[in-house]
Parts: structure tokens; sequence; C-alpha cells
């Protein structure tokens, strides 16, 4: 009697442990997810606070040039103390996206008047900011990788179960807000009329 409960005993024992395995497996591997997609948006997050970093430089070399386009700057200001204040990916991409504009009027007065694209260190200064763009783009592009397969892993069987269980959520892209993709409207007519005489 004994001899026959070891096997239905032994074979309930295997599948509870191979239940249990898996389900240990599933949670370590969105656990890792987790961590690559937090990392993924550090790595981001660090590109975004160079370019914000970088910002009052060529703003103070092109303002130094040209005194006449204080609505730039001021649009810059409130867009990098927007991103100074953004805490979650949305507000942060949103004030990233308010920064773009800003910056992308700023470069057109750039590349529209010769004395300002002459001047080495708004050359410079233009040069760390395009290599930065570069950086935030790929940060972005593997920001948004990491988090859509941790996004798809989470509502895949069985992972789904562990995921409610244990409180794994998805986590957002970082996506440009409606009208992100407009070009912004620059009014150059008389940035460099001369001034009137006293």
């Amino acid at each position: 009697m004994g001899r026959r409960l070891v096997i239905p005993i032994a074979v309930v024992v295997g599948v509870v442990l191979l239940i249990v395995l898996g389900f240990a497996s599933s949670y370590n591997g969105l656990v890792s997810r987790r961590a690559a997609v937090d990392q993924s948006f550090a790595d981001l997050d660090a590109q975004l606070q160079r370019r914000n970093d970088l910002i009052p430089n060529i703003v103070n070399a092109v303002r130094a040039a040209l005194k006449q386009e204080q609505a730039v700057f001021g649009e810059i200001a409130r867009a990098r103390q927007g991103y100074a204040g953004a805490q979650t990916v949305q507000q942060k991409a949103q004030a990233s996206a308010s920064i773009d504009s800003a910056l992308a009027r700023l470069l057109v007065i750039v590349e529209n008047y010769p004395q300002l694209r002459s001047n080495d260190n708004i050359r410079d200064l233009q040069t760390q900011l395009e290599g930065t763009e570069n950086r935030i783009a790929q940060s972005r592009r593997d920001y948004n990788a990491v988090a859509t397969s941790y996004n798809v892993a989470i509502r895949k069987f069985p992972r789904n179960l562990v995921a409610g269980m244990f409180g794994f959520h998805e986590k957002p892209l970082f996506q440009a807000p409606a009208g992100a993709r407009e070009a912004p409207n620059v009014n150059l007519d008389n940035a460099f009329s001369p001034s009137p005489s006293p």
C-alpha cells in the first residue's frame, strides 16, 4: 500500500515543483526586463539632461550676437524649466518636445545669419548639440525597444499571471506629443534691422 502512494505523491510533488520553478523563472525574467527598461530610461534621461546643460551655452552665445530674438530665449528658458520639473516619462517626453521646438527655432535663426554661423563658439556648441541630439534619438529608440519588449512580456501567458500577482505594470513609451512634428514658425523680418539713431 505504501509503495502505491509513493509514485502519485512523487508525481504531484514534481508537478508542483515545475509550476513553482516556472513562476520563479517568469518572475526573475520580468524583474530583469523591468530593470533594463529603468536603466534605458536613465540613459535617455542623462542625454536629455546633457542637452539641457548645453542649452544655456548656445543661448548665451547667440544672445550676445542677436539681441532681437528675446521671445525664443524665453521659450527655451520655459522649456528647460518644464523639463527640470518633469517627473514621469510622459511629462519628460512632453517637456523634451517643447525643448526640441524651441531649439529648432533658435537653430533656424543661427542658420539664417552668416554672422552667427561664422562665430566659432556658436559653431562648436552647435556641433556638441547635434551630437547630443543624435545620442538622444538613439537612446529614445533603445528605451522604446526595451519598454515594448517588457510590455509584451507582461501580457503573454503565463507571465501575465505573475505580472498581475506581483504588480508589474506597463511602461509608457517615449513619444512626441501631438503637434511636435510641425515645423517651428520663425519670423526674422526685423531681426537685423539697424536701430534708429538717437
